[in-house]
C-alpha cells in the first residue's frame, strides 16, 4: 500500500482528469474551438476508482480534419467550375448591368483592347476582319499624282510673290506637308496667319488649274478598295488637299461612298511627317492605333506611320522598293495584297 501511495504522489495519475480545447477546421473551412477530456485515474483513499469513459477526440483525428477539409473545398471548387462550363454566363448581360467578373483561367486580356470587351481579337481573328482598319493617303495610292504639277504650282507661287526660285532639295523637304505648314516654317515666307491662308489657297488653284481636274486610278487600287469593302473593313482616306477639292474628286470617280471618314487639310495643323492626319483618323473611325494599317508611298507616310503606332504598307509607283523598306510591306500595285496578308500584318 505504501508503494501504491507513492505512485500516486509522483505520477500524473493522482492529478484530476485533463481537459482543455483545441482548435480544428471544418469542411468550410473555418476555426471551431472543441472541448476535450482525458480518461485517467485517481486514488479515493484506499480505493482506487476509474472515471467513466467521457467523449474524446482521437489525436490522428485532429491531424487529419484540416487535410480532409481542404481536399472537401477543392472538389467542390472543381465540381462548381466544371457546371461553369456545361452553363455558360451570358457576358453582355453582365457588362450592360456593370457587373465584370471574369473566370480565373480566362485567357490572358489583350493589352491593346479594352478590357471590358472580353478581347475582341481573340474572337473575330476566326470570325472576319472588323478588327482591323484600313487608312489611304489619297495622291500616289488611290489615285495618280503629278510631282512635275506640285513643283510647277510651287515655282509659280514664288514668282507671283516676287520670291526667288525654289531650290530642288527644299521642294523635296515640304513634299506630303499642308501649305501653310510648308509656307510658314521651311520657306519663312510669311508668319502672319492671314497671309499664309491667302498664299495657300493661291498654291492650290495654280494646281487645280494646272491638273485640270483629270484623276486616275493607281495599277490595282480600285480592285483592292472593292476587295476592303466586301469584307467590310473600316476605310479612311488622309488628304492635305482642302475638303471641297477632295469631296468632288471623290465624286469625280464614284468612290465617295467607300470611306467611312475622310481627313482634309482643314482637320489638322501639320501634315507629313507629323502622325497628327493618321490618328485623327483612326479616331474617327473608333479604333485604336494598334489595329490600323496605313498605305502610303513615301517614306515620310512610313516614318508618320510609324510614330503613331500603325502598321504601314508602301506602294513603290513613285519610289524603288528598296528606297522603301522601312515599311512593314512594300508592293508594286494594291491588288498584290489579299486579305490573310492584312491580317498577318495586324
Amino acid at each position: 500500500m505504501a508503494v501504491m501511495e507513492s505512485i500516486a504522489t509522483t505520477s500524473l495519475l493522482g492529478h484530476s482528469p485533463l481537459h482543455g480545447r483545441v482548435s480544428v477546421r471544418d469542411i468550410s473551412g473555418k476555426q471551431k474551438p472543441i472541448s476535450y477530456r482525458v480518461r485517467v485515474t485517481e486514488f479515493t483513499g484506499r480505493r482506487i476508482v476509474v472515471s467513466p469513459l467521457l467523449p474524446r477526440l482521437k489525436a490522428d483525428r485532429l491531424v487529419n480534419l484540416g487535410v480532409e477539409a481542404r481536399a472537401i473545398e477543392l472538389t467542390k471548387e472543381v465540381h462548381a467550375y466544371r457546371e461553369e462550363e456545361r452553363s455558360p454566363k451570358n457576358w453582355k448581360d453582365e457588362i450592360e448591368a456593370g457587373i465584370v467578373q471574369k473566370p480565373d483561367l480566362w485567357p490572358p486580356e489583350n493589352r491593346a483592347d479594352k478590357p471590358s470587351l472580353r478581347n475582341p481579337r481573340l474572337r473575330h481573328e476566326r470570325m472576319g476582319c472588323g478588327w482591323i482598319a484600313a487608312i489611304f493617303e489619297w495622291e500616289g495610292v488611290i489615285i495618280k499624282d503629278n510631282p512635275e504639277l506640285e513643283k510647277q504650282a510651287w515655282l509659280t507661287l514664288a514668282e507671283e510673290e516676287g520670291r526667288s526660285p525654289i531650290p530642288a532639295f527644299m521642294l523635296r523637304r515640304i513634299e506630303g506637308m499642308k501649305n501653310e505648314q510648308a509656307i510658314s516654317e521651311i520657306l519663312c515666307w510669311s508668319r502672319d496667319p492671314a497671309s499664309v491662308k491667302r498664299m495657300a489657297a493661291r498654291k492650290e488653284e495654280i494646281y487645280q488649274s494646272l491638273q485640270g481636274g483629270v484623276y486616275r486610278f493607281c495599277n490595282g487600287s480600285s480592285e483592292f478598295v472593292d476587295i476592303l469593302m466586301h469584307y467590310n473593313i473600316p476605310m479612311a482616306l488622309v488628304s492635305t488637299r482642302p475638303r471641297k477639292t477632295l469631296e468632288a474628286a471623290m465624286r469625280t470617280i464614284g468612290i465617295e461612298e467607300c470611306f467611312s471618314a475622310i481627313v482634309a487639310a482643314e482637320d489638322v495643323c501639320r501634315g507629313k511627317p507629323d502622325p497628327e492626319m493618321f490618328l485623327y483618323a483612326a479616331q474617327l473611325l473608333e479604333f485604336i492605333a494598334e489595329r490600323c494599317i496605313v498605305f502610303g508611298n513615301s517614306n515620310q507616310t512610313v516614318e508618320a506611320a510609324h510614330e503613331a503606332r500603325m502598321k504601314c504598307v508602301a506602294v513603290a509607283n513613285k519610289h524603288l522598293v528598296y528606297e522603301l523598306r522601312a515599311a512593314d510591306l512594300v508592293v508594286r500595285r494594291l491588288d498584290e495584297l489579299s486579305i490573310v496578308d492584312l491580317k498577318n500584318l495586324a
